[in-house]
């Protein structure tokens, strides 16, 4: 196998009503649980990487890391930007080598979003590389991207079907009820299934994506707070909304916050339990396992991308 683009992935995951799991990476040991995971259950990936990430671990560093664990899953890989900001930053990770980059212009009105959408499209296509492009304002914080509940906003069928033929992106993120960040809902989660359907009965095929996907899994939630935290709790989307989701034509499913509730937990049980540790082999392998227990249960019970190569 090796690095690849998403398109051969989305194609297999549009026919087989199941999505990809695209996963956020900021270290080693994060990249080393997902991809454990998905070699257990070989299952293809997406590995992404935030204007956040990028800075925190460096580029390179994250490029090579991902490299290494093709070489040691032998599993079909994808190297994504998520929520580039700009064409620059798009441009440095094409140039970078990653296969598949994420313009977010939602920000933007229609025409500016357009305009901007269809500059890095042209360039990323002519260097081999994918692009997904999003539309509708998600609420949440997610590193850079800042979006208030009153700001936020569903997308629009009709603006979805004339934005793709005009930019030629290669998928789009859409809004229809999920949230950035940790402290998602107020009240019952809720995803718009009337406005996914007409999305996809309109664009039949078509890779639709989800951001603000992550359940906040109480589990993690609790252990972190049981071993010196202060999360409130917090209301997720639920997994079998998610599974829903797959089955109407979302191809590929982001996931960020459970990773990083998975790894805090795990890590502060064992600073907890065993006060005097200091090898961080120790608590940082911790957290990699319950990353790759956590990404494992995700690929087979929700997203049903598990034996898909």
């Amino acid at each position: 196998m090796g690095i690849v683009t998403t398109k051969e992935m989305f194609e297999k995951a549009s026919k087989g009503g199941y999505a990809i799991g695209a996963f956020n990476v900021n270290n080693m040991e994060i990249i080393q649980g997902i991809t454990e995971a998905a070699k257990e259950v070989n299952s293809p990936l997406i590995l992404q990487v935030s204007a956040g990430a990028r800075k925190y671990a460096k580029h390179n560093y994250l490029v090579h890391l991902i490299q290494a664990a093709v070489e040691d899953t032998d599993l079909p890989i994808a190297i994504h930007l998520d929520h580039g900001a700009d064409f620059d930053i798009c441009k440095k990770c094409i140039d970078g080598g990653f296969t598949s980059v994420m313009i977010d212009g939602s920000k933007y009105d229609f025409e500016e979003n357009i305009e901007l959408t269809r500059r890095v499209v042209d360039y990323a296509h002519e260097h081999g590389v994918v692009v997904e492009a999003e539309l509708g304002k998600l609420a949440g914080v997610e590193d850079d991207v800042n979006v208030s509940a009153e700001d936020s906003s569903y997308t629009d069928p009709d603006q979805a079907v004339e934005f793709v033929q005009r930019t030629g992106c290669d998928s789009l993120a859409i809004a229809i009820g999920t949230s950035h960040g940790a402290y998602k809902f107020k009240g019952e989660p809720k995803l718009r299934f009337d406005i996914l359907d007409k999305i996809t009965a309109a664009m039949p095929g078509y890779p639709i994506v989800l951001h603000g996907a992550s359940t906040v899994i109480p589990e993690f939630v609790e252990k972190c707070n049981k071993y010196g935290g202060n999360i409130p709790g917090a209301k997720g989307v639920p997994e079998d909304m998610l599974r829903e989701a797959a089955r109407h034509g979302v191809c590929k499913i982001n996931i960020d916050t459970d990773l990083r509730l998975a790894l805090t937990s795990a890590i502060r049980e064992v600073f907890v339990n065993e006060p005097g540790e200091f090898d961080p082999r120790k608590y940082l392998g911790a957290g990699r396992d319950a990353i790759r227990d956590m990404v494992r249960h995700k690929i087979v019970d929700v997203l049903g991308c598990n034996d898909k190569i």
